[in-house]
């Protein structure tokens, strides 16, 4: 399909005036193909050309201002309007369309629950074109009239409140002016849950067989949502704009949320079916909010084009964490934020792919979606919270409203959106945009420290990199009364570049630079400060500054300063005494994935384990009074995916509970079933038995990914045959089996599959579309191939394969984090460095050298 350039939508955008779209879907006519009719009025600014998009199975008929035009001048995506004269146009579309499996467009599902069905759109970027004809782009908005004929017993949402006429036909109220991306409908037998607030409809929906579920938890969401909603009527002077408030939880979906107006769309794995952590439940809140805020950043005011899709999701990330911290009981968002999200941003800012958070060469769609990554998420996000720190949340806030006066029910810029703010301060806010945004990779900081003639200590923070921090300085001594514990003697407010050396008095046992995590910056320590963390880590009063030092050692791990084998024994030390959870899931997530999968040699990994399986083993003996269920959870499904030998995990599965709790639910029994075929410990009846004991949609995937799991030749043939061979397997099904088949424990099993990867990965891309695309090349990657054998393979791909935009983009990301594995086991020959040698990465200012 041809995709869209920048050129091409500005030409557009100044020949068309868009008014109105009438669209009427017709769900009734198969499980394959739905009827699409679209009639859209817009107005010819002069005599032109132009073009209309859309994607049918079969164009029937098209008429423009009452004449016929040849549905065979179709041309891939695009329909030529030729010849049109100044003035108002009508033009009529009569398609057949495609149902997807892939989560895009207009996708179904069937659920093997109930086999019941729903269908819902995800209609971003170009994928619109896949429902009904249309001028696709952010700037041409329009308002959207939409009826709908569905299945007797199905209930059809949309972007406005809709009403049900009978014989399964609906209307939806029609929209204010939005953008063609944001159109949506989605329609089922849905289990809901509605109410109201302020006047306005909300309403909570799944798929009934999550009934259940959703009932259990629909105080909690419909709680947060509306202290969200009241919390953004505090920040801004621009009231909620649309006429109701629909969150609809559906299958298969691709990303974490879609912030249609009026009708935001959630994965459904939000509506828990198992047990999970309060930090889980914080990140469904975060969501919430996040999809909440769009409605201003996003839906009121939309980008005018793709290259400032950063500034729409950086927008809301911040507003997210920072209105949940304000309105919720989730009072330590930034701890999660820190150890999670933006970690994904220092990884994204530091590979070949890195951009600018406001990217400037946005040429076309096809490049714009490789943007949606964590620059433009987390690093974005971290960007606005330094602005914010830097200019103040009271001017921030009024160059925001200003933002949303100037340009409701608009499209603007970045240029816009820096204007709006610069009127409300007197700081140079355009100097900070070209500093912040328009440069690339992370900056980092390290403190120097030097005596001065009376004695006391100065702090000199050095520089890699060129932009400007407002920071806090952690200045931290050992508690008198218990060594293990540090104190917090201050919180210095610094700017860097300083102006003069920092006094700091005597000597402290611990300097944390940016403690608070206000700036996006790599860290350092001094040298007593690197030995102070090694001791006292878990003795540091507040998590988000463990966060901080946690992410310090993190970033000196994958930079090839730290043992990856000196990480996993701070760890040991330090992780059974901490308390936060989201700090407790960072750390062991990267240990087992980065540092015991790839970073250490094979031969080092099996102690590795077991030293991972200790620490859990730690937090549930722990926990064995109920006190904290979270913490006994990831403890239990670490100890899980640790396990060497499958003796424990298989008795917990045959008694139905782990030893003191908590009884295994279906997600831990999959967890189970999935680590027990890596040993090889079940086969393929086992694994049937299992599914028809939770014959779920879930279900479904576990047993897929079990299936691909099994260190057996055939099921290995197999399942490499389903995900390359053919295209039957659904987008949630696909990631399954990718996520199932490689191991670091059947190397030699997979091992002539890695060089197939390449070519099949490359043929099934561009078969499949953008997102069996990006899984392709991010769950089914041989990551666990850490050899150079495997690097350059891809680099051949690369040069010679000609693999998709979406494919190339993963593959040169998975490859540079390949790289970087292989550069940390050159320099620590596997971690068998002495780790007491050199526990931490620090600088001293007397001899101006690492040490």
């Amino acid at each position: 399909m041809s995709v869209l350039t920048r050129d091409e939508a500005q030409s557009r955008a100044e020949l068309l005036d868009v008014h109105r779209y009438t669209i009427d879907l017709d769900l009734t006519t198969g499980d394959e193909t739905f009827d699409s009719r679209t009639v859209i009025r817009f107005t010819a600014r002069s005599d032109g050309d132009t073009f209309v998009e859309m994607k049918p199975v079969e164009l029937r008929a098209v008429t423009l201002d009452g004449q016929s035009l040849d549905p065979g001048t179709l041309d891939q995506d695009r329909l030529p309007l030729k010849n049109l004269t100044a003035g108002e146009h009508e033009l009529r579309v009569d398609a057949t369309m495609r149902y997807s499996r892939t989560g895009e467009g207009m996708h179904r599902f069937t659920d093997p629950s109930d086999d019941a069905t729903y269908v819902y759109t995800q209609l971003f970027m170009d994928d619109v074109q896949r429902v009904f004809a249309a001028f696709d782009q952010p700037d041409l908005k329009a308002a959207f009239e939409l009826s709908v004929t569905a299945p007797e017993g199905w209930t059809v949402l949309a972007n406005g409140v809709t009403e049900h006429l009978g014989d399964g036909r609906w209307r939806a109220a029609a929209t204010p002016l939005i953008s063609t991306y944001l159109v949506a409908v989605a329609a089922g037998p849905w289990h809901s849950v509605r109410t109201e607030h302020r006047g306005l409809p909300f309403g909570i929906h799944c798929r009934r067989s999550l009934a259940p579920h959703l009932d259990a938890d629909a105080e909690e969401i419909l709680d947060i949502t509306r202290a969200c909603y009241d919390r953004y009527h505090e920040k801004f002077e621009e009231p909620y704009p649309f006429d109701s408030y629909d969150q609809a939880f559906v299958p298969e979906f691709n990303a974490g949320a879609m912030e249609n107006p009026g009708l935001v769309t959630f994965r459904d794995e939000f509506v828990y079916r198992s047990a999970v952590t309060d930090t889980e439940r914080q990140t469904r809140a975060m969501v919430i909010a996040h999809e909440m805020a769009h409605m201003w950043f996003g839906d009121l005011v939309t980008l005018r084009w793709w290259d400032d899709i950063w500034l729409n999701e950086s927008f809301a990330e911040y507003m997210g964490y920072q209105t949940l911290t304000e309105a919720t009981r989730f009072t330590d968002t930034w701890v999660d934020f820190g150890v999670a999200r933006k970690a994904w941003g220092y990884d994204a800012d530091q590979r070949p792919s890195t951009h600018p958070v406001a990217p400037e060469a946005v040429d076309d769609t096809a490049a714009a979606l490789l943007n949606f990554d964590g620059i433009s998420y987390a690093k974005g996000a971290s960007a606005l919270r330094q602005l914010v720190a830097w200019m103040g949340e009271k001017d921030f806030l009024a160059g925001i409203n200003i933002h949303f006066q100037r340009h409701r029910f608009g499209n603007a810029t970045l240029a816009d959106f820096i204007d709006s703010l610069a009127a409300a301060t007197e700081r140079d806010v355009h100097a900070w945009a070209d500093t912040w945004l328009r440069t690339t990779g992370v900056d980092t900081l390290t403190p120097v420290l030097a005596t001065a003639a009376d004695g006391t200590r100065t702090l000199t923070v050095e520089r890699t990199g060129s932009r400007p921090h407002r920071i806090c300085v952690g200045v931290y001594d050992q508690d008198l009364a218990d060594e293990g514990r540090l104190t917090l003697r201050e919180r210095i407010d610094l700017d860097i570049p300083q102006a003069a050396p920092q006094t700091l008095g005597k000597r402290p046992a611990l300097l944390v630079l940016n403690d608070g995590d206000l700036t996006y910056a790599k860290v350092r320590f001094d040298a007593d400060s690197a030995e102070t963390v090694r001791a006292r880590l878990s003795g540091l009063p507040d998590p988000l500054t463990r966060a901080v030092v946690w992410n310090a050692l993190r970033d000196a791990v994958r930079d090839g300063e730290l043992p990856p084998a000196a990480y996993l024994e701070t760890a040991r030390a330090h992780l059974p005494h901490e308390t936060d959870l989201a700090l407790v899931q960072g750390v062991l997530a990267f240990t087992a994935v980065h540092v015991v999968d790839r970073y250490l040699r094979p031969e080092d990994r099996p102690a590795a384990l077991a030293t991972v399986s200790a620490l859990c083993r730690d937090f549930i003996r722990r926990t064995e009074d109920g006190d904290n269920p979270g913490l006994r959870l990831i403890a239990v499904r670490h100890f899980i995916a640790a396990a060497a030998h499958p003796d424990t995990i298989a008795a917990w599965l045959a008694e139905g509970t782990v030893p003191g709790g908590p009884e295994l639910d279906p997600e831990l029994r999959w967890r189970i079933m999935s680590r027990l075929a890596v040993l090889g410990a079940v086969d393929e009846d086992r694994i049937a038995a299992e599914l028809v004991r939770d014959p779920s949609a879930s279900g479904q995937e576990g047993a897929a990914r079990c299936r691909a799991a099994l260190p057996d030749p055939e099921a290995k043939r197999t399942t490499w045959e389903a995900m390359f061979g053919g295209d039957e397997l659904s987008n949630y099904l696909f990631t399954a089996t990718a996520e199932g088949f490689w191991h670091p424990e059947q190397a030699d099993l997979v091992s002539d599959y890695v060089p197939r990867y390449y070519q099949d990965a490359v043929a099934v891309a561009a078969r499949r579309g953008p997102r069996i695309a990006t899984v392709t090349g991010r769950q089914a990657f041989p990551a666990h191939a850490v050899d150079a054998e495997n690097l350059a393979l891809g680099r051949a791909c690369l040069d010679h394969a000609e693999p998709v935009t979406a494919l190339r983009r993963r593959l040169i990301d998975e490859l540079d984090d390949l790289e970087r594995a292989l550069r940390v086991r050159e320099a620590y020959d596997g971690g068998r460095t002495t780790t007491r040698a050199r526990p931490v990465p620090n600088h001293d200012a007397g001899t101006g050298r690492r040490s």
